[in-house]
């Protein structure tokens, strides 16, 4: 290790850091046997794990402990605007640009254990309807499910923190499928999926938590990858969405076997960039086969690209993969409420005053009725004071 580690150096006048690198040995490794290797490579031990570049260096068994540092953070953020008076309409710039935005580097390559993600959520909700550390106790008026619906259905377009977490892992995972000869691309795959593509892999034994997180956004992905046709060799005919339609050619026909290594570049003329027609008729059903010819085949396009199809530009993007993963949430749509609800926030009126028309519609006021409805006692008599100022 020493030896590559000057050969690096030499080569690329890069020198390693000896005094901020440590050396973190399992349980298992005798003592004679770490103080060899400490020495030998002049770094020192330690005992726990700390972070690198602003990541756990390593994941052990409890991720809520592991990534609990950025609640913490939050939850420092908020406290020190706890002296200050904030309108709604101030809070809300403060969780969508400055809260919202504290995990988002971590979110970027591990996807946040589900408990941890309720507890921030219930935090910003908290400090949503007024409420912080200081002074927990209050109305939480709506959920934050509900929040989190996209201002047009109805709600205030907070981020859905594990909507959010899974489209920026996509990001990463989209490199695996759109950027073939990348190294990481060709570390992962021959580790976890030499012999296959990552579609097909598995999660692997002993696998690493970075690699569970982009194993895991595999459905997205799947939804928004499509081929677009160059000459055809790399883009195997089953199971692959290189039609028109995005549909996949299952493997159920009796020909699957003997052709089972097929690629989209034996369906074509040799030599030339159309259909062949009578292989295909003979090859496939009725239905199948028109699919096919309805495929076009651009002769700009040389080379076999992976697409995005929810981008007009074919690009991943975290904002048409967040939209998508809302779409198929089933809890989300639920809450979704149709209407123009733009026509509130289109109003050229304070932001205040947009947020306070929003809540009168949603019935959010603290009026005597709605405080009845929550448990809270009020007077029968009207609480509306006259004056009359002669």
């Amino acid at each position: 290790m020493k030896n590559i580690l000057a050969t690096y150096e030499e080569a690329l006048g890069q020198a390693i850091n000896l005094q901020k690198s440590e050396l973190f040995c399992s349980r298992n490794t005798p003592d004679e046997l770490k103080n060899l290797i400490a020495t030998t490579l002049g770094v020192r031990q330690v005992l726990g794990t700390g972070k690198y570049l602003g990541l756990p260096s390593m994941i052990g068994r409890s991720k809520h402990a592991t990534f609990k540092f950025i609640k913490d953070r939050i939850l420092n953020k908020i406290n020190s605007w706890s002296s200050r008076c904030l309108s709604q309409a101030e809070r809300e710039v403060l969780i969508k640009s400055v809260l919202q935005s504290i995990p988002s580097y971590v979110m970027s390559v591990s996807l946040l254990p589900r408990s941890l993600i309720n507890e921030i959520e219930k935090m910003l909700n908290s400090f949503w309807w007024g409420h912080n550390s200081a002074n927990s106790r209050g109305l939480h008026w709506l959920s934050w499910e509900r929040l989190s619906v996209p201002k047009v259905f109805w709600g205030m377009g907070f981020k859905g923190l594990k909507a959010f977490n899974m489209a920026m892992v996509d990001k990463q995972t989209w490199k695996l499928v759109s950027s073939l000869e990348s190294p990481i691309t060709r570390l992962l795959k021959a580790k976890y999926f030499p012999q296959s593509d990552y579609f097909r892999a598995s999660i692997g034994h002993n696998p690493s938590y970075v690699w569970c997180s982009i194993w895991s956004a595999k459905d997205v992905i799947r939804r928004g990858f499509q081929w677009s046709i160059g000459t055809g060799e790399h883009i195997p005919v089953w199971d692959h969405p290189w039609l028109s339609n995005a549909t996949r050619i299952l493997p159920s026909t009796h020909h699957h076997l003997e052709w089972l290594s097929i690629t989209v570049s034996d369906l074509l003329v040799t030599h030339q960039k159309q259909w062949n027609m009578e292989l295909i008729n003979a090859f496939f059903d009725s239905a199948t086969a028109r699919n096919i010819f309805n495929t076009p085949l651009f002769p700009s396009v040389t080379h076999d690209v992976p697409i995005w199809k929810f981008e007009r530009y074919s690009a991943y993007s975290v904002k048409s993969a967040y939209k998508d993963i809302l779409n198929h949430d089933v809890a989300v749509v639920h809450h979704r409420v149709l209407g123009n609800w733009n026509c509130i926030w289109s109003l050229k009126l304070p932001p205040k005053v947009k947020n306070f028309l929003w809540r009168a519609c949603r019935n959010c006021l603290p009026t005597r009725i709605r405080l009845q409805s929550k448990g809270v006692k009020c007077t029968d008599r009207c609480a509306v004071w006259w004056f009359w100022w002669g």
